[in-house]
């Protein structure tokens, strides 16, 4: 089974799922901004994708350039802040045999389907 955490409201997202419907794998979509990923999930993510919290921050976003851009948290209190404001999650993440990958690029996800 393939999951995509997924924002609807993002282009890249959209196409990445789009990607995954092309495939003949069993998706789960999880609307990350409406069903948060548990503080587990999340670092198992991170685990997967062997990032720092920090790293899977969208820092354009407006909430992040007011409330968080010259923070030095530690990677908890960064996890904590994405849970608390999912948008701030990187987007896509598509996990899949214990591996993951954001969609940016699609081309990312395409290796990760490969394998």
């Amino acid at each position: 089974m393939i999951k995509i955490y997924h924002n609807n409201m993002c282009s890249k997202s959209r196409a990445t799922l789009r990607l995954l419907q092309e495939g003949r794998e069993e998706i789960e979509v999880q609307e990350y901004l409406k069903q948060v990923p548990s503080k587990a999930e999340l670092k198992e993510i991170l685990k997967m994708l062997q990032m720092k919290p920090l790293d899977l921050i969208r820092k354009n976003e407006v909430i992040f350039k007011e409330n968080y851009k010259d923070k030095n948290l530690s990677d908890e209190e960064w996890i904590d802040i994405m849970l608390a404001n999912p948008v701030l999650i990187e987007r896509p993440i598509v996990v899949k045999d214990g591996k993951a990958a954001i969609g940016r690029p699609i081309e990312k996800i395409i290796e990760l389907l490969k394998t």
